[in-house]
């Protein structure tokens, strides 16, 4: 068997803000787990018009691969670990062909937008639906259903509530044993971080494992308002397919 046919390919797709990061540190802690942070990013902000909004973006483009087919050629490569984890935020989607989800198991990570908005603002002042994601995970849960290409939905608040019971419950669906190693890490940076991680991942470089779930009490500003609206009812539709 080639080495092609041994790796069992997991894609993250999730939206900003949604402990994606902390899910990369989990499968980090794993011996047989290679890990990639958001190698469609450059990709991403070579095609958006957002890229003015996102800090490094010039760093980004300078050190990472700007061509998204070359990336997703990549990531269907060979590797020496049994498990290659892709941690890709689903708006980096933009412009490729999504026939190659096929060839691994698509994990769509969302979160509530009223706390995920809240969060995001603080770093990206006045996001549109185009930098959240929310849309284009409603569009790939049916585009992977259509194509029966393998899914599963995870919800941070659920999985915060209960970090080992749904970390079994993703293992399981992606075939691979359970590692209890997930659940811990070492406080800090990790060598797979991208350049952006010193803008977004202050908390989880604080952190030594999942944060128990703390609901936000902060008020909420209004100018983001139309926006949530628009955000609730595709959460609630993508909600209802999580484990």
């Amino acid at each position: 068997m080639s080495a092609l046919q041994e790796t069992k390919r997991l894609f993250l797709w999730s939206g900003p803000r949604n402990i994606s990061t902390a899910l990369m540190y989990g499968f980090a802690s794993r011996k047989d787990t290679l890990v990639e942070d958001e190698p469609l990013y450059a990709h991403y902000l070579r095609l958006s018009p957002a890229k003015p909004l996102h800090p490094g973006a010039d760093e980004i483009l300078s050190c990472m691969e700007n061509d998204g087919d070359k990336v997703v050629s990549h990531m269907l490569g060979t590797f020496e670990k049994p498990v290659a984890f892709f941690k890709n935020m689903t708006h980096h989607l933009i412009g490729l062909d999504w026939s190659f989800m096929g060839k691994g198991i698509n994990i769509i990570l969302t979160r509530e937008p009223k706390e995920m908005l809240l969060s995001f603002s603080k770093v990206i002042e006045k996001p549109a639906m185009e930098d959240i994601g929310y849309a284009m995970q409603w569009d790939l849960l049916q585009y992977l259903q259509e194509h029966k290409f393998p899914f599963l939905v995870l919800d941070a608040k659920k999985f915060l509530q209960d970090t080992e019971g749904q970390l079994r419950k993703l293992c399981e669906s992606c075939e691979i044993p359970f590692d209890p190693h997930m659940l811990q890490w070492e406080a800090g940076p990790i060598p797979e971080d991208g350049v952006w991680a010193r803008y977004w991942y202050q908390n989880v470089h604080k952190s030594t494992g999942f944060q128990p779930y703390q609901p936000k009490e902060e008020a909420f500003p209004e100018y983001l308002l139309p926006l949530l609206a628009d955000c609730e009812p595709l959460y609630r539709k993508i909600l209802a397919f999580s484990v």
